[in-house]
């Protein structure tokens, strides 16, 4: 109790709570720009941190990551443009119900459903730290592998479109992700001699293009003037709490989704949100609605992104391994203030793990005021006129795309990844499953290059782990799942036909 009362003591200093208030501000604001991530946003804090105490140090992380992690929702929902990687595998969703009016309803729904996660981690990190970080250590490279082909195959099963056109897609965005030499060999590949490409496609650029920039040109190319919403949004909470009670059981399963996603080292709050939406519609009683401006999906990858937010904390406080390249960033923050990750710390530092804690809890409710404020102020991007938001919009695009590494090659790439996107959703293909390929690409070949290496080129070892076996199961059946419906509905209609 005691390192508990010292816990409160530090978290209500003056400083930890400026810092707190002031990054929540600022994770808010940087989120819900176009091309500048949640991963962005702390990277960008941490020369502030160098004059700040360890614990206002950390609190900037953990509260500016959270905060950015929501906001990526609110473009998405309102232009359809995913301000964070974690808010792309919904945000065709979220615009789909814009479209129909229900703003309010989806960008409600994020709010609520993230906060509700992020808390859900928060307690999962608290009470099941060393089971959850010693089930991280337990997966190999071939465990690994499965788990990011799964995350491929998402593809397939919320692709709206033909699941072969997701496929499609999909593949393109693994070809593109063999660009350069970030590679086990090592070498350049499908460089051109194009010096700029000897660094791989960014993930952040192609999102940006593939969503932002090919909805400016569809705009443009539309002579079909856009559906205005209301002046005012109603309250952004009014029908949380039944959305709440329809869809607890996703709630939940978004949560657990996210928090066994999280604490894996690597996999982080995007894949958390791409498998829980996948698992969403694979689950739902009503799947033909996925898509359509259906909540079903957002509940459960709302509250699945930022559990895993929290999760991904276990194995970089207990064995300074990080989850994802915010808690790398947040490593790197805590061996600089002395609180060096490892078992340790959870017992000669109690009491700063305790604050850690509540930070991570206060810094989930706040986000709801402050989120519905951001959400009210944001809003009046819809009324503005067409003509005077897309020059914007493509300015922060640009900027956010220069931002990543200060390479004007960047602003080129999110251009010509616009031209694609647009091309591509005019003939049917899911640009979604393109950027999946592209982020998940080099997870996938370095652990199964590795693996390979491992067995001397055996495949047998990719199955006989029992955790990578069930994996190895489930992608295959992800694989197979729509080939599997293409022969029940030939039998049926070839029944059908006999029967008459």
């Amino acid at each position: 109790m005691n390192d508990l009362a010292e816990a409160v003591r530090i978290v209500l200093a003056t400083d930890v709570l400026i810092a707190i208030l002031a990054s929540a501000v600022y994770g808010l604001v940087v989120g819900s720009l176009p091309g500048l991530s949640a991963t962005m946003a702390t990277a960008l804090l941490v020369p502030v941190t160098f004059w700040l105490s360890p614990i206002a140090a950390i609190a900037t992380i953990i509260t500016a990551s959270a905060m950015a992690i929501f906001s990526g929702d609110i473009p998405g929902a309102l232009l359809r443009i995913p301000g964070t990687p974690a808010s792309a595998a919904y945000t065709d969703e979220a615009y789909a119900m814009t479209r129909k009016g229900q703003a309010e309803l989806a960008l409600g729904a994020g709010l609520w459903f993230s906060a509700i996660g992020g808390i859900v981690g928060t307690l999962s990190l608290m009470l099941m730290a060393p089971l959850l970080a010693e089930m991280a250590l337990s997966f190999s490279s071939y465990e690994y592998f499965w788990l990011a082909l799964l995350g491929l195959m998402c593809a397939t099963l919320v692709a709206r479109s033909s699941p072969i056109k997701a496929i499609a897609s999909m593949l393109l965005g693994l070809l593109i992700a063999c660009i350069g030499m970030e590679n086990p060999a090592g070498t350049p590949r499908f460089t051109f001699g194009v010096t700029d490409l000897l660094g791989g496609i960014e993930p952040i650029p192609a999102l940006v293009g593939v969503f932002a920039v090919s909805e400016v040109m569809r705009a443009m190319a539309s002579a079909e003037p856009p559906k205005l919403p209301p002046r005012r949004f109603g309250s952004i909470l009014a029908n949380q709490w039944l959305l709440t009670k329809r869809y607890q059981w996703q709630m939940w399963r978004g949560n657990i989704v996210g928090i066994i996603i999280g604490v894996l080292p690597g996999a982080g709050a995007d894949m958390a949100a791409w498998v829980s939406y996948a698992m969403s519609k694979k689950f739902s009683r009503t799947p033909e609605l996925f898509g359509t401006g259906h909540p079903e999906g957002l509940v459960e990858a709302g509250a699945s992104n930022n559990a895993s937010l929290a999760s991904g904390w276990v194995p970089s406080l207990l064995f300074g391994i990080p989850g994802d390249t915010i808690t790398a960033i947040a490593i790197g923050v805590l061996y600089m203030k002395g609180l060096n990750p490892g078992p340790t710390l959870f017992t000669e530092r109690a009491s700063s793990m305790y604050a850690l804690y509540i930070i991570f809890i206060l810094a989930n409710i706040i986000m709801i005021p402050l989120g519905i404020v951001m959400i009210r102020l944001a809003s009046v991007v819809l009324r503005a006129p067409r003509s005077a938001v897309m020059p914007v919009i493509l300015l922060l695009c640009a900027v956010g795309a220069f931002a990543i590494g200060n390479n004007p090659f960047s602003v080129l790439m999110v251009g010509v990844f616009g031209v694609l996107g647009f091309v591509m959703e005019r003939q049917g293909f899911p640009v979604a499953a393109l950027v999946l390929g592209i982020v998940m690409g080099n997870m996938v070949e370095q652990n199964f290059v590795t693996s390979l290496i491992k067995s001397d080129g055996d495949v047998w070892p990719f199955f006989e782990r029992p955790v990578s076996s069930v994996l190895a199961a489930f992608t295959i059946g992800a694989l197979l799942w729509p080939l599997g419906v293409w022969i029940w509905n030939r039998l049926k209609s070839t029944t059908g036909e006999i029967v008459r």
